[in-house]
Protein backbone atom coordinates (compact mmCIF):
# COMPACT_ATOMS: atom_id res chain seq x y z
CA UNK A 1 0.00 0.00 0.00
CA UNK A 2 1.63 3.59 -1.33
CA UNK A 3 2.40 5.93 1.56
CA UNK A 4 0.72 9.20 1.92
CA UNK A 5 -2.33 8.92 -0.40
CA UNK A 6 -5.87 7.13 0.18
CA UNK A 7 -6.24 3.44 -1.68
CA UNK A 8 -9.14 2.13 -2.18
CA UNK A 9 -8.21 -0.37 0.66
CA UNK A 10 -8.80 2.15 2.67
CA UNK A 11 -12.52 2.31 2.00
CA UNK A 12 -13.08 -1.97 2.41
CA UNK A 13 -14.19 -1.94 6.11
CA UNK A 14 -11.32 -4.03 7.39
CA UNK A 15 -8.46 -2.83 9.97
CA UNK A 16 -7.05 -0.27 7.15
CA UNK A 17 -10.45 1.79 7.34
CA UNK A 18 -10.56 1.89 11.36
CA UNK A 19 -7.30 2.53 11.42
CA UNK A 20 -7.22 5.40 8.85
CA UNK A 21 -10.43 6.88 11.46
CA UNK A 22 -8.06 6.29 14.39
CA UNK A 23 -5.05 8.67 13.22
CA UNK A 24 -7.15 11.27 11.21
CA UNK A 25 -10.28 11.70 13.30
CA UNK A 26 -10.19 9.86 17.16
CA UNK A 27 -6.83 10.95 17.55
CA UNK A 28 -7.58 14.55 16.83
CA UNK A 29 -10.60 15.27 18.99
CA UNK A 30 -9.91 15.62 23.07
CA UNK A 31 -11.39 12.40 24.60
CA UNK A 32 -13.41 14.87 26.60
CA UNK A 33 -15.31 15.69 23.03
CA UNK A 34 -15.45 12.52 21.54
CA UNK A 35 -19.09 11.88 23.27
CA UNK A 36 -21.97 14.40 24.02
CA UNK A 37 -24.55 14.19 27.14
CA UNK A 38 -22.78 10.92 28.72
CA UNK A 39 -23.81 9.07 25.48
CA UNK A 40 -21.74 7.11 23.09
CA UNK A 41 -18.96 8.24 20.59
CA UNK A 42 -15.73 8.22 19.32
CA UNK A 43 -14.15 6.26 22.14
CA UNK A 44 -16.68 3.20 20.82
CA UNK A 45 -16.47 3.68 16.99
CA UNK A 46 -19.80 1.15 17.18
CA UNK A 47 -23.07 0.78 14.26
CA UNK A 48 -23.90 4.48 15.78
CA UNK A 49 -23.26 7.09 18.77
CA UNK A 50 -26.02 8.49 21.34
CA UNK A 51 -27.12 11.64 23.50
CA UNK A 52 -28.79 10.87 26.60
CA UNK A 53 -31.96 13.19 26.81
CA UNK A 54 -34.88 12.28 30.14
CA UNK A 55 -33.09 8.82 30.27
CA UNK A 56 -33.27 7.96 27.23
CA UNK A 57 -30.36 7.45 24.47
CA UNK A 58 -31.19 9.37 21.23
CA UNK A 59 -29.10 6.90 18.93
CA UNK A 60 -27.47 8.25 15.56
CA UNK A 61 -26.28 6.46 12.54
CA UNK A 62 -24.45 8.29 9.24
CA UNK A 63 -23.49 5.92 6.01
CA UNK A 64 -22.91 7.21 2.67
CA UNK A 65 -23.72 4.48 -0.17
CA UNK A 66 -21.94 4.43 -3.50
CA UNK A 67 -22.76 1.21 -4.93
CA UNK A 68 -22.56 0.36 -8.96
CA UNK A 69 -24.15 -1.09 -10.40
CA UNK A 70 -27.33 1.12 -9.18
CA UNK A 71 -29.51 -1.10 -10.01
CA UNK A 72 -28.76 -4.47 -8.78
CA UNK A 73 -31.01 -7.90 -8.07
CA UNK A 74 -32.68 -7.01 -5.24
CA UNK A 75 -32.65 -3.55 -4.78
CA UNK A 76 -30.88 -0.03 -5.73
CA UNK A 77 -28.82 2.59 -4.24
CA UNK A 78 -31.71 4.28 -2.40
CA UNK A 79 -33.46 0.81 -1.08
CA UNK A 80 -29.90 -0.23 0.40
CA UNK A 81 -29.06 3.54 2.00
CA UNK A 82 -32.12 3.36 3.72
CA UNK A 83 -32.05 -0.50 4.82
CA UNK A 84 -28.10 0.29 5.56
CA UNK A 85 -28.55 2.95 7.93
CA UNK A 86 -32.15 1.33 9.67
CA UNK A 87 -30.52 -1.72 10.59
CA UNK A 88 -27.11 0.48 12.14
CA UNK A 89 -29.98 1.56 14.52
CA UNK A 90 -31.22 -2.19 14.85
CA UNK A 91 -27.90 -3.23 15.77
CA UNK A 92 -27.26 -0.51 18.40
CA UNK A 93 -31.08 -1.69 19.86
CA UNK A 94 -32.90 1.51 18.72
CA UNK A 95 -36.11 1.99 17.72
CA UNK A 96 -35.45 3.61 14.57
CA UNK A 97 -38.47 7.34 13.80
CA UNK A 98 -36.63 9.45 11.60
CA UNK A 99 -34.16 9.50 8.55
CA UNK A 100 -32.16 12.69 6.91
CA UNK A 101 -30.89 11.90 3.61
CA UNK A 102 -27.47 13.88 1.31
CA UNK A 103 -28.68 13.41 -2.11
CA UNK A 104 -25.32 14.16 -4.87
CA UNK A 105 -25.54 13.60 -8.25
CA UNK A 106 -23.60 14.32 -11.48
CA UNK A 107 -25.54 16.60 -14.21
CA UNK A 108 -27.05 14.56 -16.91
CA UNK A 109 -27.89 12.35 -14.88
CA UNK A 110 -31.75 10.21 -16.26
CA UNK A 111 -34.23 12.28 -13.60
CA UNK A 112 -36.16 9.00 -14.14
CA UNK A 113 -33.84 6.90 -12.38
CA UNK A 114 -33.07 9.54 -9.55
CA UNK A 115 -37.34 9.56 -9.48
CA UNK A 116 -37.17 5.22 -9.06
CA UNK A 117 -33.92 5.52 -6.51
CA UNK A 118 -35.83 7.74 -4.42
CA UNK A 119 -39.13 6.24 -4.31
CA UNK A 120 -37.61 2.62 -3.42
CA UNK A 121 -35.85 4.82 -0.55
CA UNK A 122 -39.09 6.03 0.46
CA UNK A 123 -40.65 2.68 0.20
CA UNK A 124 -38.70 1.26 3.17
CA UNK A 125 -38.75 4.21 5.15
CA UNK A 126 -42.96 3.85 4.60
CA UNK A 127 -42.88 0.21 5.54
CA UNK A 128 -40.66 0.69 8.57
CA UNK A 129 -43.28 3.83 9.91
CA UNK A 130 -39.51 6.03 9.94
CA UNK A 131 -39.93 9.95 8.95
CA UNK A 132 -38.06 11.50 6.33
CA UNK A 133 -37.84 14.83 8.27
CA UNK A 134 -35.38 16.42 5.69
CA UNK A 135 -32.03 16.28 3.40
CA UNK A 136 -29.93 18.26 1.10
CA UNK A 137 -29.70 17.90 -3.12
CA UNK A 138 -26.47 18.83 -4.94
CA UNK A 139 -25.40 18.60 -8.69
CA UNK A 140 -22.11 18.11 -9.52
CA UNK A 141 -20.39 18.92 -13.22
CA UNK A 142 -20.51 16.44 -15.49
CA UNK A 143 -17.99 13.60 -15.33
CA UNK A 144 -16.73 15.22 -11.93
CA UNK A 145 -18.56 12.19 -10.11
CA UNK A 146 -19.62 8.89 -11.13
CA UNK A 147 -23.50 8.90 -11.29
CA UNK A 148 -24.96 9.22 -7.93
CA UNK A 149 -23.90 9.22 -3.86
CA UNK A 150 -26.50 9.23 -1.16
CA UNK A 151 -25.71 9.79 2.29
CA UNK A 152 -28.51 8.68 4.97
CA UNK A 153 -28.82 10.02 8.70
CA UNK A 154 -31.26 7.99 10.72
CA UNK A 155 -32.04 8.68 14.12
CA UNK A 156 -33.56 6.33 16.83
CA UNK A 157 -34.49 5.43 20.22
CA UNK A 158 -33.41 3.14 22.62
CA UNK A 159 -33.74 2.52 26.66
CA UNK A 160 -30.44 0.12 26.68
CA UNK A 161 -28.53 0.78 23.58
CA UNK A 162 -26.16 -2.57 22.82
CA UNK A 163 -22.80 -1.51 22.86
CA UNK A 164 -20.45 -4.26 21.93
CA UNK A 165 -18.27 -5.78 24.76
CA UNK A 166 -18.02 -9.71 24.88
CA UNK A 167 -17.90 -11.96 27.23
CA UNK A 168 -16.56 -15.96 27.74
CA UNK A 169 -19.42 -17.80 27.09
CA UNK A 170 -21.01 -15.66 24.27
CA UNK A 171 -22.59 -17.84 21.43
CA UNK A 172 -21.94 -16.33 18.27
CA UNK A 173 -25.54 -16.67 15.94
CA UNK A 174 -25.96 -15.51 12.62
CA UNK A 175 -29.28 -14.57 11.32
CA UNK A 176 -29.32 -15.55 7.63
CA UNK A 177 -27.47 -16.60 4.98
CA UNK A 178 -24.29 -14.60 4.59
CA UNK A 179 -22.33 -12.88 0.98
CA UNK A 180 -25.45 -12.49 -0.80
CA UNK A 181 -24.93 -8.79 -1.33
CA UNK A 182 -21.27 -8.55 -2.26
CA UNK A 183 -21.47 -11.62 -4.35
CA UNK A 184 -24.41 -9.94 -6.07
CA UNK A 185 -22.78 -7.17 -7.17
CA UNK A 186 -19.16 -8.93 -7.87
CA UNK A 187 -20.79 -10.63 -10.34
CA UNK A 188 -22.77 -7.57 -11.53
CA UNK A 189 -19.49 -6.05 -12.28
CA UNK A 190 -17.92 -8.90 -13.90
CA UNK A 191 -20.67 -9.42 -16.29
CA UNK A 192 -21.26 -13.00 -14.53
CA UNK A 193 -25.05 -12.45 -13.54
CA UNK A 194 -26.31 -13.96 -16.89
CA UNK A 195 -24.33 -17.22 -15.80
CA UNK A 196 -25.40 -16.87 -11.97
CA UNK A 197 -29.03 -15.88 -12.38
CA UNK A 198 -29.75 -17.10 -9.05
CA UNK A 199 -27.62 -14.15 -7.02
CA UNK A 200 -29.46 -11.26 -5.70
CA UNK A 201 -28.81 -9.01 -3.10
CA UNK A 202 -29.92 -9.42 0.45
CA UNK A 203 -30.45 -5.72 1.10
CA UNK A 204 -33.57 -5.50 3.45
CA UNK A 205 -33.97 -3.63 7.04
CA UNK A 206 -34.09 -5.83 10.19
CA UNK A 207 -36.39 -3.71 11.89
CA UNK A 208 -39.03 -6.17 12.21
CA UNK A 209 -37.53 -9.41 12.31
CA UNK A 210 -34.47 -8.73 14.73
CA UNK A 211 -35.14 -5.53 16.54
CA UNK A 212 -37.56 -7.27 18.63
CA UNK A 213 -35.35 -9.93 19.25
CA UNK A 214 -32.53 -7.69 20.45
CA UNK A 215 -34.77 -5.32 22.13
CA UNK A 216 -36.51 -8.49 24.43
CA UNK A 217 -32.86 -9.73 25.25
CA UNK A 218 -31.25 -6.58 25.72
CA UNK A 219 -29.65 -7.45 28.96
CA UNK A 220 -28.04 -10.53 27.63
CA UNK A 221 -27.32 -9.22 23.79
CA UNK A 222 -23.27 -8.57 24.35
CA UNK A 223 -22.57 -7.64 20.93
CA UNK A 224 -24.76 -7.02 17.68
CA UNK A 225 -23.53 -5.54 14.47
CA UNK A 226 -24.10 -6.09 10.20
CA UNK A 227 -21.55 -7.58 8.46
CA UNK A 228 -21.50 -5.16 5.38
CA UNK A 229 -17.99 -3.90 4.02
CA UNK A 230 -15.23 -6.47 5.55
CA UNK A 231 -17.88 -9.34 6.11
CA UNK A 232 -18.24 -11.85 9.05
CA UNK A 233 -14.31 -11.96 9.37
CA UNK A 234 -13.88 -7.92 10.33
CA UNK A 235 -16.47 -7.87 12.25
CA UNK A 236 -15.40 -10.84 14.45
CA UNK A 237 -11.89 -9.69 14.63
CA UNK A 238 -12.79 -6.31 15.28
CA UNK A 239 -14.88 -7.49 18.77
CA UNK A 240 -12.12 -10.04 19.84
CA UNK A 241 -9.09 -7.80 18.61
CA UNK A 242 -7.76 -6.00 21.99
CA UNK A 243 -9.07 -8.94 24.54
CA UNK A 244 -7.79 -12.00 26.08
CA UNK A 245 -10.77 -13.91 24.62
CA UNK A 246 -10.85 -16.04 21.42
CA UNK A 247 -13.64 -16.31 19.15
CA UNK A 248 -14.01 -20.12 17.87
CA UNK A 249 -16.40 -20.48 14.86
CA UNK A 250 -17.45 -23.84 12.96
CA UNK A 251 -17.54 -23.07 8.72
CA UNK A 252 -20.06 -26.34 8.77
CA UNK A 253 -22.01 -23.98 11.18
CA UNK A 254 -22.57 -20.85 8.54
CA UNK A 255 -25.63 -20.36 7.12
CA UNK A 256 -24.86 -19.50 3.00
CA UNK A 257 -26.66 -20.80 0.37
CA UNK A 258 -24.90 -23.97 -2.61
CA UNK A 259 -24.90 -21.00 -5.39
CA UNK A 260 -23.37 -18.34 -3.47
CA UNK A 261 -20.63 -20.62 -1.95
CA UNK A 262 -19.35 -21.87 -5.61
CA UNK A 263 -19.76 -18.42 -7.08
CA UNK A 264 -17.27 -17.56 -4.43
CA UNK A 265 -15.31 -20.82 -4.84
CA UNK A 266 -14.73 -20.18 -8.14
CA UNK A 267 -13.52 -16.83 -7.92
CA UNK A 268 -10.68 -18.19 -5.12
CA UNK A 269 -13.11 -15.95 -2.52
CA UNK A 270 -13.40 -16.77 1.13
CA UNK A 271 -17.28 -16.11 2.17
CA UNK A 272 -16.47 -14.76 5.27
CA UNK A 273 -15.11 -11.36 3.67
CA UNK A 274 -18.02 -10.56 1.58
CA UNK A 275 -20.76 -8.39 2.66
CA UNK A 276 -24.42 -8.71 3.81
CA UNK A 277 -26.86 -6.25 3.82
CA UNK A 278 -29.81 -7.76 5.53
CA UNK A 279 -28.04 -9.59 8.13
CA UNK A 280 -27.15 -9.19 11.95
CA UNK A 281 -24.35 -10.84 13.95
CA UNK A 282 -25.17 -11.28 17.78
CA UNK A 283 -22.72 -12.09 20.64
CA UNK A 284 -25.40 -13.77 23.07
CA UNK A 285 -25.59 -15.01 26.45
CA UNK A 286 -24.97 -18.89 26.39
CA UNK A 287 -28.08 -19.25 28.87
CA UNK A 288 -30.36 -17.82 26.32
CA UNK A 289 -28.75 -18.31 22.95
CA UNK A 290 -30.92 -21.55 21.82
CA UNK A 291 -33.85 -19.50 22.47
CA UNK A 292 -32.92 -16.41 20.91
CA UNK A 293 -32.51 -18.43 17.73
CA UNK A 294 -35.88 -19.73 18.09
CA UNK A 295 -37.41 -16.43 18.41
CA UNK A 296 -35.47 -15.67 15.61
CA UNK A 297 -36.78 -17.99 13.42
CA UNK A 298 -40.55 -17.72 14.04
CA UNK A 299 -40.20 -14.04 13.55
CA UNK A 300 -38.52 -14.85 9.93
CA UNK A 301 -35.06 -15.20 10.20
CA UNK A 302 -36.03 -19.00 9.49
CA UNK A 303 -31.57 -19.51 8.57
CA UNK A 304 -30.53 -17.98 12.03
CA UNK A 305 -27.91 -19.94 13.62
CA UNK A 306 -25.36 -20.31 16.32
CA UNK A 307 -21.66 -20.17 14.52
CA UNK A 308 -19.50 -20.50 17.35
CA UNK A 309 -18.60 -19.41 20.69
CA UNK A 310 -16.56 -16.54 22.45
CA UNK A 311 -13.69 -18.60 24.47
CA UNK A 312 -10.65 -18.13 26.92
CA UNK A 313 -7.96 -19.65 25.47
CA UNK A 314 -5.06 -21.85 27.30
CA UNK A 315 -2.93 -20.69 24.70
CA UNK A 316 -1.83 -16.96 24.60
CA UNK A 317 -1.11 -17.16 21.11
CA UNK A 318 -4.91 -17.46 20.61
CA UNK A 319 -5.61 -14.51 22.58
CA UNK A 320 -7.50 -11.60 20.69
CA UNK A 321 -7.97 -13.93 17.52
CA UNK A 322 -10.88 -15.97 15.33
CA UNK A 323 -10.52 -19.61 15.05
CA UNK A 324 -12.57 -21.52 12.47
CA UNK A 325 -13.20 -25.34 12.43
CA UNK A 326 -13.09 -25.79 8.51
CA UNK A 327 -15.34 -28.06 6.61
CA UNK A 328 -12.93 -31.09 6.76
CA UNK A 329 -12.57 -30.44 11.02
CA UNK A 330 -9.01 -28.91 10.85
CA UNK A 331 -8.76 -25.21 12.39
CA UNK A 332 -7.51 -22.16 11.01
CA UNK A 333 -6.99 -18.34 12.19
CA UNK A 334 -9.73 -16.32 10.49
CA UNK A 335 -7.92 -13.07 9.63
CA UNK A 336 -10.02 -10.00 8.61
CA UNK A 337 -9.39 -10.19 4.84
CA UNK A 338 -12.62 -8.28 3.23
CA UNK A 339 -13.24 -8.42 -0.49
CA UNK A 340 -11.28 -5.54 -1.55
CA UNK A 341 -14.17 -4.26 -3.96
CA UNK A 342 -14.93 -0.75 -5.02
CA UNK A 343 -18.73 0.94 -4.99
CA UNK A 344 -20.04 -2.31 -2.91
CA UNK A 345 -22.46 -0.20 -0.79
Amino acid sequence: MSKGIISIIHGSGGFETLDIVEKLVVRKVPPLLRKALNGIGLDMLDDGSSIVLDNSHVVVSTDNFTVKPLFFPGGDIGHLAASGVLNDLVMMGADPVAFMDGIIVEEGFPIDDLEKIVSSMIKVLRENNVALIGGDFKVMPKNSLDGIIISGTGIGIAEKPIVDRISPGDKIIVTNNIAEHGATILAAQLGMLGENVSLRSDSRPLVKTVLPIIKKYADYVDAARDPTRGGLSVILNEWVRSTPYTIMIDKRNIPIRDEVREFLDALGIDPLGVASEGVAVLAVKQEVAEEVVEMLRRNGEENAKIIGEVIQPEDKILEGRVVAITEVGGKTIVQPNPLNLPRIC
